[in-house]
């Protein structure tokens, strides 16, 4: 039989991979004689202390090295393909479908469907479940593989086979409740689509899904993101601030059961809601511990209670310094000369938030005078007003000519993990040539935008 052959593509700095002098370009091709199928086979195998390892080098020569190590330290390797294996795609045809509401002509691989059980563990990633088969179900209980992440929608049968044109849909409640029985952690998302898996169909879900704590360990509500390009797909409406209302209490209203009789909220609300519903967002600590940042729940209050964190870490230094070296006389004409102009481009839904935080935020760094701009999403349409689906032309095009000061901000949501490249492929540089200004891409995080502005004004 044909022995899979895995490429190792790089080797981690003080690794056990690079003390055993192992190179890219080698294969690996077993783990204590065992075929590897995939990462999770891979994972599994290399968390006992004893391992050995069938090595086959760039010249064809096939050697083994004998490994002694802490459980669960890592080897090093990195490998081409972090999956080992074929990427499964999604056999849904959802109605709301965020992909099929793309515009022709942009990178193929935007048009990609991923539905693999893998990417939950490699890069958090949500699926269907519809298909997995049974035995892969069987490795992951067996393997512990946990968290599963999965996008619900509906636990009503008939619903979610609807709402996922796929037939195969409708078991997703017996599928959680085989991971949770075996002790499994879920984190469900559930797309809300008003008029069909709102009002009762939500509490119906909410309700399922619940009743698997402490093993459930979150569910994120999220609105569903509506393009200008639908034609012939699925009539669909948005959220209106009435509606979004509706939804938020309907949710507070769980939360307060659930951290009743749990002691926790598990369901979340996406912060589309609050700023569609034009309502006040919740505390940082009604998040708990952030279990879908990542989804866009919290991911405000945290950004919010990140900033004031940071301003009060950088007075304390400031006090500090003055206390022990003699706080100098200040110069009002002085200071104002040295304020340095920087701007901030941003969605139109998060605007007036990111605005209120740039008055405070010039307050308190008086050498720091902020210009917050609104960019209005002509490339999706005006339906989307998130920060992340920004595109560098709608930047180039709303920014152009502004008074931009010494740098602009911009979020590294907006761009292709990993990368400078936006959703239409413009990258950083053409963004600096186009507009004439530096442009600096900043974690969603707090502490590095004040970071960032520190920086920029220490020049």
């Amino acid at each position: 039989m044909k022995i899979q052959k895995i490429r190792i593509s790089g080797i981690q700095p003080g690794s056990i991979a690079e003390e055993l002098e192992i190179k890219a370009g080698d294969y690996l091709l077993s783990i204590n004689r065992r075929e590897i199928r995939d990462v999770f086979d891979y994972r599994f195998m290399t968390s006992d202390d004893f391992l050995t390892l069938e090595i086959e080098g760039c010249d064809g020569v096939r050697w083994t090295a004998e490994i002694e190590k802490d459980e669960d330290e890592d080897l090093g390797l990195e490998f081409e393909n972090p999956l080992m294996d074929e990427e499964k795609s999604c056999r849904n045809k959802c109605v709301f479908c965020f992909i099929d509401q793309l515009p022709p002509g942009m990178r193929e691989s935007l048009y990609y469907k991923d539905d693999d059980i893998r990417l939950c563990f490699l890069f958090g990633n949500y699926i269907t479940m519809t298909n997995m088969d049974d035995e892969e179900m069987d490795r992951i209980i067996r393997y512990r593989m946990s968290p599963v992440n999965v996008s619900v929608h509906t636990t009503n049968p008939q619903l979610r086979v609807r709402m996922l044109n796929n037939r195969f849909a409708g078991d997703v409640l017996q599928r959680i409740k085989r991971f949770t029985n075996a002790g499994i952690t879920v984190n469900c998302q559930i797309v809300l689509c008003p008029g069909i898996n709102d009002g009762k169909e939500l509490d119906r879900t909410l309700h399922d899904l619940c009743q698997f704590h402490p093993q459930m360990h979150s569910i994120s509500v999220v609105p569903v993101g509506l393009t200008r390009y639908r034609e012939g797909l699925y009539s669909l409406e948005p959220f209106s601030r009435e509606s979004a209302s509706q939804v938020v209490e309907q949710v507070e209203a769980w939360q307060r059961d659930l951290l009743s009789r749990y002691g926790s909220r598990v369901v979340y609300l996406a912060d589309e809601f609050y700023l569609l519903a034009e309502r006040p967002l919740p505390p940082y600590e009604s998040y708990e511990d952030f279990p879908q940042i990542e989804n866009g729940v919290g991911m405000v209050s945290s950004f919010v209670h990140e900033t004031l964190e940071a301003l009060s870490d950088i007075e304390k230094e400031k006090s500090y310094v003055y206390k022990h070296a003699g706080s100098p006389k200040e110069n009002p004409g002085k200071r104002a000369n040295n304020q340095k102009l920087i701007s901030i481009a941003t969605g139109t839904l998060f605007y007036p938030i990111m605005e209120e935080l740039a008055r405070t935020v010039e307050n308190r760094m008086k050498n720091v005078r902020l210009k917050v701009y609104p960019v209005e999403n002509s490339f999706f349409g005006g339906r989307v007003s998130v920060t992340g689906l920004l595109t560098g032309r709608d930047l180039v095009e709303t920014l152009k000519g502004r008074e931009l000061g010494h740098s602009l901000l911009l979020s590294r949501s907006m761009f292709r993990s990993g990368t400078e490249i936006m959703l239409d492929d413009i990258t950083r540089p053409d963004l600096e040539s186009g507009l004439g200004v530096a442009v600096m891409i900043i974690d969603n995080d707090g502490y590095c935008f004040i970071n960032s502005l520190a920086k920029i004004v220490a020049g």
